[in-house]
């Protein structure tokens, strides 16, 4: 699936990032412990987390997420914003909680990791 896809399938919101939309997305990872991402995330996963700032996106480009969830209703700051349009991951926002998020990436037949 594109990260693109994820859009309409889970009814998010894309905030920044939109060169990035063509990045596919292979598996799913939960998490808002940064070093934890940086060990355990897969490569292709979009990430779910209440993280906000500018370091998520450097997480990212290391570990090569497609893209990033902000759930819980949180929204980025503007450097992050800045950086995600920079690097090309999508930052989306969705309403509903982690494991609301992860629910439908598994019916939608992307496997998740709730780490």
């Amino acid at each position: 699936m594109k990260a693109g896809e994820l859009i309409e399938k889970l009814q998010v919101e894309l905030s920044a990032g939109a060169t990035g939309l063509d990045n596919t997305v292979d598996n799913a990872y939960c998490g808002d412990l940064l070093s934890d991402v940086m060990a355990h995330a897969p490569q292709g996963s979009v990430w779910l987390t209440i993280q906000g700032h500018q370091n998520i996106v450097a997480v990212a480009v290391l570990k090569e997420i497609a893209a990033i969830i902000l759930v819980n209703g949180r929204i980025p700051d503007d450097d992050t914003r800045t950086k995600a349009d920079e690097e090309g991951i999508p930052v989306l926002l969705s309403q509903d909680t982690s494991y609301q998020v992860a629910g439908q990436l598994f019916k939608h037949g992307i496997g998740t990791d709730c780490g």
